[in-house]
Formats: C-alpha cells, structure tokens, sequence
C-alpha cells in the first residue's frame, strides 16, 4: 500500500509541475498567443470605414494590441478557409471514390448479366436443337408405325383375297357335285 500511495503522489506532483509549467509558458507567450479576448476598456471591432477612423484616432495607444487581435483574427479566417478548403476536397475524394467503385460494380454487374444471358440462350438454343432431333425422330416413329400398319392391312387384304377365292372355288365344287358342305354357319341353320 505504502508503494501505491508514493506513486499516487508522484503523479499528483508531476501533473502539478506540468500545469505550473504550461501556465508559465501561456504567460511568456501571452504576446504571441493567438487567443482573442475583448478588450475591457475598448469599443467593439469597427463594422465600417468611419468607425474604423474613429477608433484610430480615438485609440492611438491601443492600436498595437489591435493590431495583433486583427492580424490573429485574419490567421483564424486563414485557418478556417484553409480547413473548409481540405474538407470540401475530403468530400470530393469520398465522393469521386464513391462513384469510381459504383461505376466498376456497375461495370461488374453488366458483364455477369450479359454472361448469364448468353449461357441462358446457349441453353435454349441446345433445347431447340434437341427438340428438333427429338421432333424428327417421333415423325419417323410415326412413319415406322404407318408403314407397320400398311404392311399389315395388305396381309389382311391379301388373306382375305385368299379366302374368297378358296370359298369360290369351293362353291364351285359343290355346285357341280350338287353336294351340300357338311359344316354350315350356326346362323343359316333352322
């Protein structure tokens, strides 16, 4: 504990040295300090010419000090501008950064739409042909079965001929024997 409290002290001290310090610094540099703090005895800054002759001539002992509040005001303005001056530039950068990276994404986006859209029409150009292919093949198919079913109708037809003629020629034969077939149609018996 004894330890903690001597640190404690020593840190008190030093931030004391330091503020001593500082405030002597402030004091041998109060001419030089860029602080503006109105004067007691002196009227506001002048707004126009004749105000401004009227302090000159009225306050002839005051015109180094306002001299110097003038010249730390102009530094002040300087330094504002000069920081609305980098700011402005700031948010230009920001702004061009912005739309450059917008611009590549944009960029990025319409090549990838413009593959995907080529694939996509690679795609159905496949399907078309394979439809084609498959279209073809079903009419052939078609035309197989036709042929098929041609094939078997001159069979049947041909069978047919064949019959008539074997019943003809059996008609015949009965006829000139005079004799009556022995197997008849269940639908021509009484």
């Amino acid at each position: 504990m004894d330890e903690e409290e001597t640190k404690r002290v020593n840190e008190q001290e030093q931030s004391a040295a330091a503020t001593d310090f500082s405030a002597q610094k402030i004091a041998e540099n109060d001419e030089k300090s860029i602080i503006l703090l109105p004067l007691q005895d002196s009227k506001p800054p002048p707004t126009t010419l004749s105000d401004a002759a009227d302090c000159h001539v009225e306050k002839t002992d005051l015109l180094p000090k306002n001299r110097d509040a003038g010249l730390a005001q102009v530094e002040i303005e300087k330094k504002l501008a000069l920081i609305k001056a980098w700011e402005e530039n700031e948010k230009t950068k920001a702004d061009n950064k912005a739309y450059k990276k917008l611009s590549a994404i944009d960029a990025w986006e319409n090549t990838k739409r413009a593959a995907v859209e080529a694939q996509l029409k690679q795609i159905e150009e496949k399907f078309e042909r394979k439809k084609a292919e498959y279209g073809e093949k079903m009419k052939n198919k078609v035309a197989l079965v036709h042929k098929a079913a041609e094939e078997k109708r001159a069979m049947i037809e041909a069978n047919r001929g064949k019959e008539f003629l074997i019943v003809e020629e059996a008609a015949a034969k009965f006829r000139t024997t005079g004799s009556t077939p022995k197997k008849s149609c269940a639908c021509f018996s009484y």
